[in-house]
């Protein structure tokens, strides 16, 4: 038995241990009054009935929160009805899931074996059943599978990299009605995690409700009657529509998380209500969640702070930046509320991407001397940066692993970042740059070194630019900040028009071995730094540029190692090295991580961790923190 089948069976012991022993200790569970005239009325059966046989059980003092009670609603706002998505990551239901020691283990699962890092068996809780009541099985993995997944016209829609080793898919097998597996020729290192993402890799679908969607499965002229009704194009938009499971549109559809939609985009507000069917109890055998309903608002990104100070809501973090904290502290005591300082989760609050790709060859050479990019890393003054814009909580560090992931080596974050302005000027002296009487350096074919800077353009990055601008003068380097639209600069970029460019940082801060290091690498055309060596390996080859920069290339078939490693402690090995890679080569400028995300939240809302990371991936914001377990104090 392998390192992840190990947890697995660990986890899944203690916590039938666990209760077992609670429901020893108390014969009778509390329902919630939430459900009692559902319950009253025959709609719905009593909670023994609704649990699984072995639900999921949460240690809750394990997890350092109090126990919970029954009731009350969240409110909460987002800038756009596609974010109700959100909901579907704070929930946080996964087959599998990353605990706070970001282990992963089985949730919805009972458990899973993984054999060679090929073969993945999953086994399905008895007795779990989606939010209407209908039996979860092998039968809804089958349906995806055979039905959505190989069916060519459905499939155009399904992201297969996390399905597909050396562009093959897997045998698929049915072992029996709560068994499933999963084989590949060669190790996939991507699927557990991909199914444990904030935004997960969905497996399964309610054969039940979508086969009435399905032309392999519904009567046509039914089918064809749905169709015309729904306004849909055809049976495969239909189908796409009715079954999204990450955007929870369709409040039709069975679901296996928490909190459930009732209102059908689009709508200014959206109710989630409880699941009566959820898979989790606390270790006295209540089930989770312990709030009855999320209610989320509707609003301009712009004016969410301004609500949120004015005690609009129950728990708010999105749309809320650290330039805020002064203003909602200031306003917490008169509406309520406590303000909470997370960690956010990036590499780099802010980072630099020269365009290695860039049209323009001279710079497109200076670009690729490691000499140029060490040289602007070393002339930045983070401790400024940090105390400026931070007020000091951050961390100056290079665009890398935050102290927080099990990955993280101090020499990753300092690599090239001490403030150094002699050294510097040495190097970009050593690449024969010469500077002109006015101090700045001159270009082989004879042009001042001046760089448009484009960024994205909120405050924060303008007012930061400007210290870069000032930085660099020292070096003779000159910056021009522009701000352009965040899709336009990544065009930009990929068109090779752009020189240089201002963004977020990682976005795996919080990185783990078992999670893909594909930001380390070439492996998309959104990436500013190596766009067209991005695009040729997100095009298959087809488009874009063959890297030919000896380290890039290291990186590639690191990352190519990684995508069939077996076993953890190979991944571990592959990403220290493509990290060391990464920041010794500069190949993008960190400034400041760890920056602090306030988190408000009602002062009647409990179990809200003090300190925590809020990041998409792979904490999925609140997700690994178990929203579920959140509770009002009702006294």
């Amino acid at each position: 038995m392998n390192r992840v089948s190990k947890i697995a069976a660990a986890m899944t012991a203690g916590l039938w241990l666990c209760f077992f022993g609670a429901i020893a200790q108390a014969q009778t569970v509390e329902e919630p009054s939430y459900l009692a005239s559902r319950i009253a009325s025959g709609e719905l059966p009593e909670m023994a009935k609704r649990l699984p046989d072995n639900p999921l059980v949460i240690d809750i003092p394990a997890l350092g929160r109090e126990y919970g009670t029954y009731g009350g609603s969240i409110r909460t706002l987002m800038a756009s009805s596609k974010d109700i998505r959100m909901l579907t990551v704070y929930g946080y239901a996964r087959l599998v899931g990353f605990d706070n020691e970001l282990n992963l283990s089985a949730d919805i699962l009972e458990s899973y074996d993984v054999e060679e890092g090929r073969i993945f068996t999953f086994k399905i809780r008895a007795g779990h059943k989606w939010s209407d009541g209908h039996p979860f099985t092998s039968e809804d993995f089958k349906y995806y599978w055979e039905d959505v997944r190989l069916n060519e016209e459905l499939s155009r829609s399904e992201d297969s990299t996390e399905m597909l080793v050396e562009g093959n898919l897997p045998t698929f097998e049915v072992i029996d009605d709560l068994t499933v597996r999963y084989t590949w020729e060669k190790p996939n290192p991507l699927f557990l995690g991909s199914l444990a993402g904030p935004r997960p890799n969905v497996i399964f679908l309610p054969a039940h409700y979508m086969k009435q969607f399905h032309v392999n499965h519904a009567d046509k002229a039914t089918l064809d009657k749905i169709v015309t009704d729904a306004g849909e194009r055809s049976w495969v938009s239909l189908h796409i529509n009715k079954g999204r499971y990450y955007r929870p549109e369709n409040p039709e559809l069975p679901r296996l998380d928490p909190w459930l939609n009732q209102t059908a985009p689009p709508a200014e507000q959206f109710t989630f209500i409880r699941n009566p069917y959820f898979h989790r109890v606390d270790d006295r055998g209540m089930q989770l969640p312990y709030i009855d309903e999320i209610i989320v608002g509707i609003s301009s990104a712009e004016i969410i702070p301004a609500k949120t100070g004015s005690g609009e809501v129950d728990l708010q973090a999105r749309y809320l930046r650290f330039s805020d904290y002064t203003f909602l502290k200031s306003a917490s005591k008169d509406q309520k509320y406590n303000v909470g300082l997370w960690q956010e989760g990036k590499g780099s609050q802010l980072a630099i991407f020269p365009n290695m790709n860039t049209n323009d060859e001279t710079w497109r050479t200076v670009f690729r001397d490691v000499r140029f990019r060490r040289a602007l890393s070393l002339a930045v003054d983070r401790e400024e940066l940090n105390q400026q814009f931070f007020f000091g909580l951050g961390r100056p560090s290079g665009n890398t692993v935050m102290e927080e992931s099990p990955l993280y080596d101090e020499k990753y974050a300092s690599a090239w970042t001490e403030l150094d302005v002699d050294q510097a000027n040495s190097l970009l002296d050593e690449m024969g740059l010469e500077k002109s009487p006015d101090g700045v350096r001159i270009l082989s074919d004879g042009r001042p070194a001046e760089i448009v800077l484009e960024g994205a353009g909120s405050s924060e990055e303008t007012d930061i630019a400007e210290l870069l601008k000032f930085y660099w003068s020292k070096i003779g380097i000159k910056i021009f900040p522009r701000n352009i639209p965040r899709d336009n600069l990544r065009r930009r970029a990929l068109a090779g028009e752009t020189l240089m460019s201002m963004d977020l940082g990682l976005d795996l801060g919080l990185a783990v071995p078992d999670l893909t290091p594909n930001e380390l690498s070439p492996t998309s055309q959104s990436q500013t730094n190596w766009p067209k060596w991005g695009n040729y390996y997100d095009s298959n080859k087809v488009a874009g540029e063959a890297p030919d920069l000896p380290e890039v290339v290291r990186l590639n078939e690191l990352f190519k190692a990684w995508s069939v490693s077996g076993t953890t402690e190979e991944r571990e090995g592959i990403w220290a090295e493509m990290l060391d890679i990464y920041s010794d080569q500069v190949f993008s400028i960190g400034t400041v991580n760890g920056v602090m995300q306030p988190i408000v939240s009602r002062d009647t809302l409990k179990n809200i961790p003090e300190t925590g990371i809020f990041t998409f991936a792979p904490s999925a914001y609140f997700g690994t923190y178990h929203m579920d377990t959140f509770y009002f104090d009702q006294k």
